[in-house]
């Protein structure tokens, strides 16, 4: 199973094309569009966003990564092996949450390039064929270089801003664990905490945590991102009480 996680959007062709190398090189493996709408050059968010998702997923799993504001430039390309789940990508922050919130990770340099390697697309040139590599168990060894850790790596702990707008409105954040007792603010507001949506009524705001166990502003049957003019990068307040 590939899961991809990219910034490309589904309206461009590059989501297509970074597939049909993929079909190519695993034509039998599954390919899963989990998101191709993180925000646009936004390692830090992604790397929150990948965190959350990658335990939803069997071991064995290959991600395929992509958030790549510096590809063509010199900042590696690297494997990651975290907990028997396989993440291809750039190394620029992206894997590096759920790398340091793994107990058993591995990192390789990918020090080989294609014949042909686009300098602005190494998503369908380069990440892809090593992942599918992986995925059909045939790991690329003579491709890659063993290394002891990312050269970069965010703070693996939460990230109390927004990170993400889904096309409902709703605002995730990289917060977690968060008790339904606490007081949660954003954009001068301090919402109400409710397990579900019903539970609130048509047009009021709240937060809850969400399937992927982040915490998550909404409005019942409306849209949270312009009713209270949130946006990806407003800091969030949390205070737990006792």
């Amino acid at each position: 199973m590939i899961i991809l996680i990219t910034d490309y959007g589904m309206v461009d062709p590059y989501v297509g094309m970074l597939k049909s190398r993929l079909a190519e090189f695993a034509p039998s493996h599954l390919v899963i569009d989990l998101l191709h709408d993180v925000p646009v050059f936004n390692a830090h968010s992604g790397a929150h966003l990948l965190a959350a998702f990658a335990n939803g997923f069997p071991m064995g799993s290959v991600f395929l990564s992509v958030v790549d504001p510096g590809v063509g430039t010199e900042r590696d390309a690297v494997v990651m092996l975290a907990d028997g789940r396989w993440f291809v990508g750039p190394d620029n922050g992206l894997l590096s949450v759920i790398g340091a919130r793994s107990v058993d990770t591995r990192h390789w340099r990918i020090n080989w390039q294609p014949e042909v390697l686009s300098k602005t697309f190494h998503g369908r040139d380069l990440f892809a064929i090593i992942a599918a590599e992986i995925a059909t168990g045939h790991f690329p060894h003579d491709k890659l270089k063993a290394v002891e850790k990312l050269n970069v790596e965010f703070d693996a702990g939460d990230l109390a801003r927004i990170i993400y707008i889904d096309h409902f409105g709703n605002a995730w954040t990289g917060v977690r664990n968060v008790p339904s007792n606490a007081r949660v603010s954003a954009a001068g507001v301090t919402f109400k905490h409710s397990t579900c949506f019903g539970f609130v009524g048509k047009g009021e705001g709240f937060w809850f945590m969400n399937s992927v166990g982040l915490l998550e502003f909404a409005v019942n049957r409306g849209n949270a991102s312009s009713t209270y003019r949130l946006k990806v990068g407003d800091p969030v307040l949390v205070e737990r009480l006792n």
